[in-house]
């Protein structure tokens, strides 16, 4: 029996990894075709947000997800959930930039600085201190990246500044979304609805007076522009595949160890890569290549080096474990260890 369920389980696994990696290239080479055609951003940011607001909720109340009965108080509202809603709106328009500006495989390459940018925020925010083994292994990203940068035959300034401003928003958005789902114990496909849904109502005045303004009255030509059919067939289209790439990235990461996912997460942007090497066609070099290789090999270490750091520091703070009798030596009911219940909680991915 338990050897069918384990083959379940990583039938399911595997299964829902293959459908992320399918959904988040799709998603890539969409995205770019659609700021190809339609250079705004900020709009295609605000149908990505108003795609989560809309399709989740049923969504979720007919997949059982539990809601959220208790009040988060507003002092806590203003200083931890709004500041997330503005990391998620950031990222996203920030990460539209630079696949507009620059090729979708050279965007993925630098956001695989994201270790960088949680370790140093962590040592300030959180006063996280890394074994060297997590320090080391940010050495092949920074150079793997900056290879890939020397040798970008696109290269474009504003397309790399925003790579690594989306990069560094979504670090913080990994910080603080873990610290509010310790704190309020929320559901983390909830507290996604809650941060889309914020964000929208947020920024859409500025979307009014920035985006919709210029869609209306063109400066350049003094006419309003023209929205085809295949752009809003693009537009909807990006902002379904962006809602279910959020929804299985979660879902595996339920049912995952935090070092599978991550290793699955870096496998992803490598098959992103690939693919939108071969369906976009923009040229590369070897050495460009072999810079995004670095860069994600890197990410793996690190991964690893996480992952040792974390053992290392259970088997320190090791206590205990006091078993329910009630449970008769069941190995499948919950146990508390200081008062803590025993069961998996997913973490928050962006």
């Amino acid at each position: 029996m338990d050897d069918r369920r384990n083959s379940r389980e990583v039938v399911t696994v595997l299964f829902l990894c293959l459908l992320w990696y399918g959904i988040s290239s799709s998603n890539n080479v969409v995205g770019k075709m659609l700021l190809s055609e339609f250079p705004y951003p900020l709009t295609v940011t605000m149908v990505q947000l108003t795609s989560i607001t809309i399709y989740s909720g049923p969504f979720f109340n007919l997949w059982g997800v539990r809601k959220y009965t208790r009040n988060i108080p507003w002092g806590y509202y203003m200083r931890l959930i709004v500041p997330l809603a503005l990391g998620k709106f950031l990222a996203n328009v920030f990460g539209h930039v630079s696949i507009w500006k620059v090729p979708v495989s050279y965007a993925h390459t630098v956001k695989a600085t994201m270790p960088f940018f949680t370790v140093f925020l962590s040592r300030i925010i959180l006063k996280e201190k890394q074994t060297w083994k997590v320090y080391l292994s940010l050495v092949p990203i920074v150079v793997g990246v900056a290879v890939a940068t020397l040798t970008e035959l696109s290269f474009n300034m504003v397309g790399l500044l925003s790579a690594l401003a989306s990069t560094m928003a979504f670090s913080l958005q990994n910080i603080y979304s873990k610290k509010v789902l310790h704190d309020t114990g929320i559901h983390h496909l909830r507290l996604l609805l809650i941060l889309g849904r914020l964000a929208l109502i947020l920024f859409s005045p500025i979307w009014l007076l920035y985006d919709l303004r210029r869609l209306i009255y063109d400066p350049i030509t003094g006419n309003s522009v023209s929205i085809s059919y295949y752009i809003m067939a693009l537009l909807f289209l990006d902002g379904v595949l962006n809602w279910l790439q959020n929804i299985i990235a979660f879902s595996i990461l339920s049912i995952v160890t935090p070092l599978t996912y991550a290793v699955a997460s870096a496998s992803k942007r490598i098959f992103v890569i690939a693919v939108t090497l071969f369906v976009l066609g923009n040229p590369v070099t070897g050495l460009n290549i072999f810079g995004m290789t670095l860069a994600i090999f890197g990410v793996l270490c690190y991964n690893k080096a996480k992952y040792d750091q974390r053992l290392e520091k259970d088997s320190h703070a090791a206590l205990p474990t006091y078993y329910d009798k009630n449970l008769n030596g069941s190995s499948g009911g919950s146990f508390m260890v200081n008062g803590w219940t025993g069961k998996k909680q997913p973490l928050f991915a962006v």
